[in-house]
């Protein structure tokens, strides 16, 4: 999420060599991008920062909040203060793509177990305000009386989760955003997207980060970003699954975070001079008034896969329009608010987690559709904004001009097109090992077998087999599923994944073929796309006219497939193809995804 729509999409950039002018800027285009103007603004949350001479000043605050600390700058301040407090621990978690310590900062009070809240900045390093405010939180819970905090939960906080792009830093990393001076860039070095990689967990740091999530077992999970895309009023917009009772797999926690977390939390930041509101997903960036989105969470993302996990879990968004000061204050807000009501409620919390554990869904939706009626309106706290005819696009383009104005805007949802009955389990074969290190990444609970099983299970097998661009570093997989009834044998050391497990709508996402996050969707088996076997043409054609002759429904499909499809009539190798697929030769395996479906009793 975080970041709407770029101005130039990824599908929109040319292959070609940059041109020499985006090589080489000149004074032109070295100058920063120039940003809509600004509305004044003064908080309460002002407050927290302390003084210029303050011994405990975090690098933000010394410089006036127009800088962030690089990598090493960060890790020795949190080196200092927890050094200098009792209640701190630093404790390191993984490593990225380049080897740099991923790390967490504890804060905790006592020696009793308590529930712990997981707060990550940097997921998206250009977005960084979350780590400029957990220091200075962390500051003030250990030295400055906000230890309170503490008394019902832990706080482990990753500062820097998207480590490498963190360090891949410069003043032209995020041209809609103000400040701060210098940001670090969207993608880890392997130009993965964190918060695309929840579920497929391709990189490093999600592998890490799932770990230390499987570990501490968080009662509440705060993702925190930056966004852009329209302007408007908002400094902190948030989202999770439950927003208004809608689209939440895990009702409970939905429920907890619609009912108690929402509201404490808008009215912490109001009384701080904040303007929350609901993470603004444009119908149109350049139509404001066309209204806004609100979708159900998928889990590819940090609020999806909190959801299917049954893992409390908030999507903060700042609004990159506004001063990089406002925002990190808002975040401030946002956190403490949280982690206070996270410690009072705890029990509540848990119970809706532990409700939510036990439910067992027998469904799975894999595709929803844009409904074209509101869902509900808002009153919508806007900027004031003009149309223009642009001679460098050659359309209009909107001109923010930096006046609220208040909307009624209308807010657009979704409806499930399709679902999937959940079978019993499902089975993986052995030599499956990445899709089995993923069950082991996520917790998802499974049996080994220690000799070989043939089963009679439902199997998917693929038709007309299309790439989609490359995204996420793979190149995405569409093609037709057709189910069939097989038997199937598996060797020793494949497992078998019951759907009766807490995740087992974690697991459904990961291994149902119509799941669009599902690892047979990323192509993590292009094995299954080639055919090694075939046959002569002077074998195959007098094998089909013994065929045909023997099997009249044969000769009169084949027939059928020439009246009706010119492109196949003329294509000799596909005629002969049609009944090399058609005789016991064929390869029984093309195209069969290997993950096998047990069904039901009462499904088969």
């Amino acid at each position: 999420m975080a970041c709407l729509v770029p101005l130039l999409g990824a599908a929109s950039l040319s292959l070609a060599a940059p041109s020499q002018s985006a090589v080489q800027p000149g004074p032109s285009t070295s100058q920063p991008a120039p940003l809509p103007p600004l509305l004044p603004w003064s908080g309460r949350s002002e407050a927290l920062v302390v003084a210029a001479n303050d011994p405990w000043i975090t690098p933000a605050e010394r410089t006036g909040f127009a800088e962030t600390p690089d990598y090493a700058a960060t890790r020795a301040w949190l080196d200092r203060l927890v050094k200098a407090s009792p209640l701190l621990s630093i404790e390191s978690f993984g490593r990225t793509a380049e080897g740099r310590e991923l790390y967490a900062v504890r804060a905790r009070k006592g020696s009793g177990a308590k529930p712990v809240v997981l707060v990550q900045a940097g997921i998206h390093a250009g977005e960084i305000d979350g780590k400029d405010a957990g220091l200075m939180l962390l500051r003030d819970i250990a030295l400055r009386g906000k230890d309170r905090l503490l008394d019902g939960v832990d706080l482990v906080f990753v500062p820097i989760f998207n480590a490498d792009g963190h360090e891949r830093s410069s003043a032209w990393s995020r041209p809609n955003q103000r400040g701060p001076a210098s940001q670090g860039w969207r993608t880890t070095a392997q130009n993965l997207n964190l918060n695309r990689d929840y579920l497929k967990a391709d990189s490093p740091e999600m592998g890490a980060m799932l770990g230390l999530i499987r570990r501490l077992d968080p009662v509440l999970y705060l993702d925190l970003h930056v966004t852009d895309g329209t302007d408007y009023q908002y400094d902190i917009t948030y989202a999770f699954a439950g927003w208004r009772g809608l689209y939440a797999t895990a009702p409970a926690i939905g429920r907890w975070l619609d009912q108690r977390l929402r509201p404490a939390v808008d009215a912490a930041l109001v009384r701080h001079g904040h303007v929350p509101g609901y993470y603004v997903s444009a119908v149109d960036n350049r139509d404001p008034a066309r209204g806004i989105l609100h979708d159900p969470e998928s889990p590819r993302y940090s609020t999806g896969y909190g959801d299917f996990r049954r893992l409390p879990t908030v999507l903060v968004e700042t609004h990159s329009l506004k001063p990089y000061r406002q925002r990190v204050l808002g975040t401030y807000v946002l956190v403490e608010e949280a982690l206070r009501l996270a410690g009072t409620e705890s029990a509540a919390l848990r119970d809706a987690i532990a409700s939510d554990r036990q439910q067992r869904p027998a469904e799975l939706v894999v595709r929803w559709q844009r409904l074209t009626d509101p869902i509900y309106t808002v009153d919508f706290k806007g900027i004031a904004h003009q149309m223009f005819p642009s001679p460098i696009s050659g359309r209009d383009e909107v001109r923010w001009l930096g006046r609220p104005v208040s909307l009624k805007m209308p807010v657009f949802g979704e409806a499930p097109a399709q679902s999937v009955r959940l079978p019993a389990a499902w089975w993986v074969p052995a030599h499956a090992d990445k899709v089995i290190e993923r069950l082991d990444l996520h917790g998802i609970a499974y049996e080994r077998i220690a000799a070989p099983r043939t089963l009679r299970l439902d199997m998917v097998r693929l038709s007309g087999p299309k790439f989609r661009s490359a995204n996420e570093g793979h190149v995405p997989l569409d093609a037709r599923l057709t189910h069939e009834q097989r038997e199937e044998r598996y060797p020793a050391g494949s497992v078998r994944v019951p759907a009766d497990q807490p995740l087992g709508l974690l697991a459904a996402a990961l291994l149902e073929p119509e799941s669009p996050d599902s690892l047979l969707a990323w192509n993590y088996f292009p094995e299954i796309l080639q055919r090694t076997e075939y046959m002569e043409g002077y074998v195959i054609e007098p094998m089909a006219e013994r065929m045909m002759a023997a099997d009249p429904a044969l000769r009169a499909a084949f027939e059928t497939r020439l009246r009706m499809d010119p492109a196949f009539a003329s294509d000799p190798e596909a005629r002969l193809g049609w009944f090399y697929e058609r005789s016991p030769y064929a390869d029984a395996r093309y195209l069969l995804y290997p993950v096998g479906r047990e069904l039901l009793p009462d499904s088969r």
